[in-house]
């Protein structure tokens, strides 16, 4: 199988078999499994599909591997005239995914 764009998070992500990447949070049990039904494009030997949103019947399997936080990144606002500082900062959770499998209905 080739490749394929699904959306989660806000975010759409290309992945093939074997990759691994980092989404915002989801609900699932580390070391369990997930299904993302919202496929954008899959594109396979038989050619490309691209939904209309979605490509209808198509599905990609995943691993849930951990919860994890991402990278601290820090905020600093400044207002000269009132002398005012503040200095934030925020770290994401996020869900580390094996993709297992991606399948695609042929249209």
């Amino acid at each position: 199988m080739g490749y394929a764009v699904f959306a989660t998070g806000g975010k759409q992500f290309r992945v093939s078999p074997g990759d691994v990447i980092e989404v915002e949070r989801l609900d699932a049990e580390a070391s369990g499994s997930l299904t993302f039904d919202d496929v954008l494009l899959v594109s396979d030997e038989d050619g490309v599909q691209v939904g209309q949103p979605t490509v209808d019947g198509a599905s990609i399997e995943a691993s849930v591997l951990a919860h994890v936080r991402g990278p601290k990144i820090r905020i600093f606002t400044y207002q000269a005239s009132k002398r005012r500082r503040r200095r934030m900062g925020h770290r994401q959770e996020l869900t580390r995914v094996r993709i297992d499998s991606i399948s695609a209905q042929p249209a």
